[in-house]
């Protein structure tokens, strides 16, 4: 009976050996596929702007294959439905400026850029709302749903934590939008106010500490196991 036992038990600990070396083998899977992302975005960032995407465009627009692409776009800005985000930058707490670019048959919200609280109000960076045509260039955003991280937004009191194109456009009455949004780059509007060029594109690569702690496990399980396997038995010393 104990010989079965101990057959069991040395077999359980393979098993759950070889199941968490499949997880680190994952998360090197993982790891790679975080690299070529990174090194697709740098690509996208650094590449001359392209025309944002119009509405052909939008049902085949992917956050793997789209997020942070060059883009410009010119338009009208709709000043009247501007939307407020809490933000936090590297210039402290504050809000982005969202404003819909008028395209003719459809909108595009753009992240025109920051600012701290004192600036809330509109009235109070009226000198940086241009009320022509403008062209704009920065990075495509994918729609950011539901809320900030344990935040969720509140369209009733016009509390919002995250770009969340569907909301925000119901919010504000905006027909049409695109399902993306643009983040301004940092040219100066008139007054200094909002400040754009403030996107912060990072990724967390911590996929090889993940595979080594996965693999370490793996390997104090299958040493369970060999010793469950090799050592013998008080009875069959008892019996010698």
């Amino acid at each position: 009976m104990m010989r079965w036992r101990r057959a069991g038990a040395t077999f359980v600990a393979v098993l759950l050996g070889l199941g968490v070396m499949a997880l680190g083998l994952w998360q090197i899977e993982r790891r790679a596929w975080k690299h070529e992302l990174i090194a697709a975005v740098d690509s996208r960032i650094t590449a001359s702007p392209v025309q944002a995407p119009g509405p052909d465009q939008w049902r085949s627009l992917s956050r793997q294959h789209d997020a942070y692409r060059h883009v410009t776009a010119s338009g009208t800005y709709r000043h009247d439905q501007e939307l407020l985000v809490q933000a936090v930058t590297e210039r402290g707490g504050g809000f982005w400026v969202m404003t819909p670019l008028d395209q003719g048959s459809y909108r595009i919200w753009v992240n025109r850029g920051f600012v701290p609280s004192d600036k809330k109000a509109q009235a109070s960076r009226a000198a940086g709302n241009p009320a022509g045509p403008v062209t704009v260039t920065g990075l495509l955003r994918i729609t950011e749903p539901k809320g900030g991280f344990l935040r969720a937004n509140d369209p009733a009191a016009d509390r919002w934590f995250s770009r969340d194109i569907a909301a925000m456009s119901k919010a504000r009455a905006v027909d049409r939008a695109a399902p993306y949004f643009i983040d301004a780059d940092g040219k100066a509007n008139m007054g200094g106010y909002p400040i754009g060029g403030l996107t912060v594109v990072s990724f967390n690569d911590h996929h090889m500490i993940y595979a080594l702690t996965w693999f370490s496990l793996a390997a104090l399980l299958f040493y369970f196991a060999w010793r469950l396997w090799t050592s013998p038995l008080r009875q069959d010393r008892e019996g010698a």
